[in-house]
């Protein structure tokens, strides 16, 4: 094994062995968590921004959120720490994406809910609707993680997520009812929001080429042609003639701008622009997108809607 990677088997173990250790031995069955004592208001640990934020919406004033992942940090490389430890022995419950973004902490993510509630937001499409899903070719129960693009589907996310945390307080649970009605409002009126924006593009300039590839999601929802220079997870390199392809279709189309992301480094998107330059072609960054990390803590952008709002913006400006 290699040293990397037995470093991260040995941090998981730790957090599994003291997630165990906190837990009374009564309560260490998956099927105890309805029995165990639930603290007021209630812990919730959430990997990324974005779950979090769902939770905040939802769990209102009866839920206090802690997210594991800050701006900025990219979730596919991201590496189980001693603060985590400690989030997570603390937690009543635990909230994470799924669909293996998380990467490095998947495995224990799995696992914990043998010994406390911990859901993936995403379960209920997996469960329900498994074709609402992107599939990747060439693979077997293998999906495209970046959900959150896709607003109408994130909607239905926070939905399975307000169903969970009812089912676990029950004796809030008309509360959370209406929070997530209000929420899931709000998004859907956000989803109808890009729909209309996008449609300002002309569909030959409606291309959105980026550092890594987030956006299938959003692409399919709302009619935008996807390309990322590296591929789902951050962890795969771009490949020389992945870029050249690029290169042809920005050149080809005379797509105006590019665009970096907030939690990726830049320097395949500063190639990308030298390459189109090289062929006479100026193509501009239009700015920075948020895509597995939310913006700074106590901003518009700090929030899933805001999020969105941003990247919206930034997009439909930089290509109308």
């Amino acid at each position: 094994m290699k040293p990397q990677a037995k470093r991260t088997a040995v941090c998981l173990g730790l957090v599994v062995a003291a997630v165990w250790l906190s837990v009374p031995s009564g309560c260490r069955r998956a099927e105890s968590h309805s029995k165990a004592a639930l603290r007021y208001p209630v812990r919730v640990v959430c990997t990324t921004g974005m779950v979090a934020d769902m939770l905040k919406n939802i769990g209102g004033r009866h839920v206090v959120v802690q997210s594991m992942m800050g701006p900025g940090v990219d979730p596919h490389l991201y590496k189980a720490s001693p603060r985590d430890v400690r989030m997570l022995t603390s937690a009543d419950v635990v909230f994470y994406s799924g669909l293996h973004l998380e990467g490095r902490l998947a495995e224990l993510l799995e696992k914990l809910h043998r010994w406390k509630p911990a859901y993936a937001v995403t379960d209920g499409l997996k469960r329900s609707d498994p074709s609402s899903l992107r599939h990747m070719p060439g693979t077997e129960g293998v999906y495209d993680p970046h959900v959150w693009f896709h607003v109408a589907l994130w909607a239905r996310c926070a939905e399975y997520a307000a169903e969970r945390l009812m089912a676990l307080d029950p004796e809030r649970a008309d509360d959370y009812r209406r929070n997530a009605a209000d929420y899931v409002a709000k998004l859907r009126a956000l989803d109808e929001e890009c729909r209309k924006r996008l449609a300002e593009i002309p569909k030959q300039r409606r291309v959105l080429v980026t550092a890594h590839d987030a956006f299938g999601y959003f692409g399919d929802a709302y009619e935008v042609e996807v390309h990322g220079l590296q591929g789902l997870s951050t962890i795969a390199e771009a490949d020389l003639g992945g870029v050249n392809q690029i290169i042809d279709l920005l050149v080809a189309r005379r797509v105006k701008a590019v665009f970096v992301e907030s939690s990726v480094p830049i320097k395949n998107i500063r190639a990308l622009v030298e390459g189109c330059a090289a062929r006479g072609h100026n193509v501009a960054i239009g700015g920075e997108l948020f895509s597995d990390a939310m913006g700074p803590e106590g901003t518009r952008e700090g929030t899933y809607l805001g999020m969105i709002e941003h990247n919206l913006n930034t997009i439909v400006e930089a290509l109308k």
